[in-house]
């Protein structure tokens, strides 16, 4: 991946797809008017020529050090590259970049080449009081590869890991694949699909984000139905830690005490750096069908998704966006013409199968009888198509609103069906009022929507998106303000702090009321006992 294309401060290409096309103009006028703007103010960001980076901690002899680790030419305290590795993409990480903060900025960025190198780096880093922060593709959106120090370190190093990018063995028996962690989604599946498999983890984030981030994540992707979350794939790896090379247990399963392969989805590199791991892998699908269906109300589409999920229909994807997120993504894609109608209303779902012919057609039929007799009205395979080919469009929204003076942020839970309808009310409210709260007026209003995903026989997640207009002289307050009110509704609801997102440090101040202090205390011990002077991605994940 050459970063050179990628934007230091913003959402993957330089060169962005245009995704409004002939309609921007009219939705940007509907966007001011609705939210009592009237034109959009012009707010880019600070371009990387004007910023002063703040002086690199790393001492000639520091440097020197790290170049005897690698080579030379992979220790970087290039500007780009340290504006670059500042922080993750999150809209609170981006107001900081945008402004041109970067006082995170990492006092060198460093590309291992293999484990070995890794191992050094943990090695000189405790020798010599340097945090690392592992780095795959950056796209964390809960602050969780700000390079922050612990008491008493005197630099942040990032490591880098996309030069370790490569398959190392796909193993057609066990259907298992051993990976280098640093590789990215795009040409990990190329690698498999020539071999005739697949992983099938598909996240939003896929074409700038990396196994390695996937698993330290315990990451989700569209398809998770049918080919798990990031801890049901993922079967060992292998990590650099202070206390030397840890290769996890590698069984199909295993009652010799409890599996310690566990600590590592979840555990975004602060008990060690994902080197390498091996992942189930799958058969590339013979048939793929994606099909939508309307709704005339959230409740109705939930029922029905449960009731699919409970009686074993096989999905890849079952996604219901609420009524307003439904028409909120029509205005995007369909013009200003269409807000002039106001939200139809309707719910829409979109339902996937994959798999051979047989399996898709026997499982589609089934799905299409139960969601029938829920009120779900067949709209065919166009819409759900359209969402196939064009489903990692939809974060290039955000620069530019980001450009004309809007907020736009995302949080997700996952909660059991029973409390599911009143969470996704209750925080849908939440954030209404606590955006009114926090926004000077009289640009009091916003948007706010949700989609149920990654559906469980128990349960499932909910994912929230907000649009709203930023207060320009106290965007950071403002922001945190809304967070903390949406995450304590969350916890209040039932809900975790996180589904697939991380904790990060956005989400830390929730871990001790989800976890409880007994499991608080857990972590904090294993993190001492292999990480005793707390170089490891410091002050993220724990409480």
């Amino acid at each position: 991946m050459d970063k050179q294309h990628l934007r230091w401060n913003g959402w993957g290409l330089l060169d962005a797809p245009d995704v409004l096309g002939g309609n921007a103009e009219g939705i940007w006028a509907w966007l001011g008017d609705h939210f009592n703007l009237g034109t959009l103010p012009k707010t880019p960001a600070v371009p990387l020529a004007q910023l002063s980076l703040p002086e690199s901690r790393l001492s000639a002899e520091h440097l020197k050090a790290l170049a005897a680790v690698m080579s030379k030419e992979r220790v970087s305290t290039d500007a780009r590259e340290r504006a670059y590795h500042a922080r993750g993409r999150s809209y609170h990480d981006l107001l900081y970049l945008r402004a041109g903060r970067l006082e995170t900025a990492p006092d060198a960025v460093v590309y291992p080449a293999n484990a070995g190198e890794a191992q050094a780096l943990v090695e000189y880093a405790v020798a010599n009081a340097v945090a690392l922060i592992p780095y795959g593709g950056g796209s964390s959106v809960v602050g969780g590869v700000t390079p922050l120090l612990a008491a008493g370190q005197c630099a942040a190093v990032t490591v880098d890991m996309a030069l370790m990018n490569r398959v190392l063995e796909i193993n057609k028996t066990d259907m298992v694949a051993h990976i280098e962690a640093g590789i990215y989604g795009p040409a990990l599946e190329k690698q498999l699909q020539a071999a005739g498999v697949t992983l099938g983890h598909y996240p939003q984030s896929f074409e700038y984000s990396t196994l390695g981030g996937w698993i330290a994540s315990r990451g989700a992707g569209h398809q998770s139905n049918k080919y798990g979350k990031a801890e049901d794939w993922f079967v060992a790896a292998n990590l650099a830690t202070p206390k030397g090379a840890w290769r996890t247990e590698t069984f199909p399963k295993s009652a010799a005490g409890p599996l310690l392969r566990d600590l590592v989805p979840g555990s975004e590199g602060v008990f060690g750096i994902i080197t390498d791991a091996w992942a189930r892998i799958h058969e590339l699908p013979k048939k793929k069908e994606y099909r939508a269906f309307f709704f005339q109300d959230f409740e109705s589409g939930v029922n029905a998704a449960r009731t699919l999920l409970q009686q074993g229909v096989s999905t890849a994807m079952v996604r219901l966006s609420d009524a307003n997120e439904t028409f909120f993504y029509s205005v995007m894609h369909g013009g200003a013409e269409v807000a002039e109608n106001g939200p139809i209303g309707f719910c829409l779902m979109l339902i996937g199968f994959e798999g051979n012919p047989e399996h898709v057609t026997r499982n589609s039929e089934r799905a299409c009888d139960i969601l029938g007799e829920h009120g779900g009205a067949d709209m065919g395979a166009g819409l759900g198509e359209t969402w196939l080919q064009t489903r990692f469009e939809t974060p290039y929204l955000r620069d530019p609103m980001l450009d004309r003076g809007l907020g736009v942020d995302t949080l997700e839970t996952a909660v059991n069906w029973e409390r599911l309808p009143q969470l996704h009310a209750d925080v849908c409210d939440v954030l209404e009022k606590a955006i009114a709260t926090n926004t000077p007026p009289p640009a009091t209003r916003s948007i706010v929507m949700a989609h149920l995903s990654h559906s469980y026989r128990d349960g499932a997640s909910l994912y929230f998106t907000f649009v709203f207009p930023r207060d320009l002289n106290n965007e950071v307050t403002q922001w945190l303000n809304i967070k903390k009110a949406a995450s304590d509704a969350i916890i209040a609801g039932g809900g975790t702090i996180s589904h697939h997102h991380g904790v990060g440090t956005d989400h830390r101040p929730w871990m001790t009321q989800e976890k409880g202090a007994t499991a608080c205390s857990l972590l904090r011990a294993i993190k001492t006992q292999v990480d005793p002077a707390n170089v490891l991605n410091p002050n993220k994940m724990l409480p």
